[in-house]
């Protein structure tokens, strides 16, 4: 499944140091593969960058398949198929329903609180998505392996990854002026379950 980050590392005082780490998984069965977000959160306070994004419909599926940005971000969702889709989302705090649409045609939602958004198409139950809207913009994705790479300025931060498969593992670091290579984070991915949803109206998809 393909990722697309929003890594927007901004201007603050200080020059970025690396932190580079690994993620390692518990209970991941062999051959399964999986984003990995990996984030940091300064606990010094700061802001955020919001940016602007895309999330295609195509061959009745949704690319990226994990969409990660920071709060404040605006996401399009492009209709590229030669069909009607109706983009929606029952998350808390702030569900939303883009309506039915047609190819050709692109409807943007601005995600205003944090949150993960599991996101659907009405019509097409085989179509899923997430979309981890964070109060960061100190984002990446961990490789194959869990290795990844953040370029912070000096302080104190929260670090955490992410996988849709496992609860979120965290850590908090002081980064100073050198890089440094942070600890080891756990993702038990063990209790994983793939469950039907519902559509936007909370019943079962109509039996084809």
């Amino acid at each position: 499944m393909r990722v697309l980050l929003a890594i927007l590392l901004m201007a603050v005082s200080g020059e970025a140091s690396s932190v580079t780490g690994r993620v390692r998984f518990l209970g991941r069965a062999p051959g399964v593969t999986a984003p990995t977000i990996v984030y940091a959160e300064s606990l010094d306070g700061g802001r955020v960058q919001p940016g602007k994004f895309k999330m295609e419909q195509k061959n009745k599926s949704f690319s990226p398949h994990v969409l990660a940005v920071p709060v404040g971000s605006g996401i399009t969702f492009p209709n590229q198929d030669p069909i009607f889709h109706n983009v929606f989302s029952l998350s808390r705090p702030g569900p939303f329903d883009l309506g039915l649409y047609r190819d050709g045609e692109s409807k943007t939602w601005t995600f205003t609180a944090p949150a993960t958004y599991h996101v659907f198409c009405n019509i097409h139950p085989q179509m899923s998505a997430v979309i981890l809207v964070l109060p960061t913009s100190y984002i990446t994705e961990a490789d194959a392996m869990g290795s990844y790479r953040l370029d912070l300025p000096p302080g104190r931060y929260r670090l955490t990854a992410w996988s849709e498969r496992g609860e979120p593992a965290n850590v908090e670091l002081m980064v100073g002026s050198s890089g440094m290579n942070a600890p080891e984070l756990s993702v038990d991915e063990s209790k994983f379950v793939n469950t039907q949803h519902k559509n936007k109206y909370g019943q079962d998809y109509p039996k084809k």
